[in-house]
């Protein structure tokens, strides 16, 4: 028997109907575990429910964290049917230990932003800001993809700084800027836009560190069948359109 997973927050999802099965739930049933790059949270939450509306007797549990610490826990034998990554670099330790159950298909894309409070009173236009005295930053640690992807895009512009704080996942960071304790925080364009309170500044060396968000279904899935139609479901015209609703770019193969 794998592991059990220890330590990692889940969102179970409540069972949105009942009814005999149809052409769209067939092959699916029980109970499908999610684990997600943190910066989805909002996005598969809604998915999580269609799919469960869509089809009856399917539950959907969602752990959310960051992606390096869900590919820790999957190689550990935390119990999980999808991986879905905010980075290849994540998703290669997966698929490294062997526990994919075939190739990660990019879902979609994500760009960095410089997430300020609402009105920016800080004034801050772009990278070299954030390096002024008195202006704290936080960022993601350099292990997860959103800190990965700021140490690229804060070379490509020759910026260094020293942050406040180091997080473990891109929903810290943005905290931190919600919370009051740091002026500002290089966190996805996604997070920002479901944010209250929050702006987002744009800055061209973004362009430089995009993130391809891989899914894939894991090897020891407890629920392969059900694990394949959440994939199916998310990789669909409509799963793709929630995704990009949120601020998420669409793969360059769609």
């Amino acid at each position: 028997m794998r592991a059990a997973l220890a330590g990692v927050a889940a969102l179970s999802l409540a069972l949105t109907g009942c009814g005999g099965a149809d052409e769209s739930s067939a092959g699916t049933g029980g109970t499908v575990i999610v684990f997600a790059a943190a910066s989805l949270t909002e996005t598969f939450t809604k998915l999580g429910r269609d799919f469960e509306a869509a089809h009856p007797g399917t539950r959907v549990v969602l752990n959310f964290a960051g992606s390096s610490a869900l590919a820790t826990q999957i190689t550990q034998g935390a119990p999980a049917d999808v991986f879905a990554a905010a980075s290849p670099a994540t998703m290669k330790t997966v698929t490294d230990a062997g526990d994919a159950a075939g190739a990660p298909a990019v879902l979609v894309r994500n760009q960095l932003v410089i997430a300020v409070p609402e009105g920016n009173p800080d004034r801050v236009g772009g990278l070299a800001d954030l390096a002024r005295p008195g202006v704290k930053v936080a960022l993601c640690a350099e292990q997860v993809p959103c800190g990965a992807a700021a140490k690229s895009a804060l070379a490509a512009a020759g910026v260094r700084l020293t942050p406040a704080t180091l997080e473990q996942d891109v929903k810290g960071a943005l905290a931190k800027v919600k919370l009051g304790e740091v002026d500002a925080a290089l966190v996805y364009r996604t997070d920002v836009r479901a944010a209250a309170g929050l702006a987002a500044v744009e800055f061209p060396e973004s362009a430089r560190a995009v993130n391809d968000y891989p899914i894939v279904v894991l090897k020891h899935a407890g629920n392969p069948d059900g694990a394949r139609a959440f994939v199916d479901h998310v990789r669909s015209d409509a799963g793709l359109t929630v995704l990009t609703a949120a601020g998420f770019q669409a793969p360059p193969s769609r």
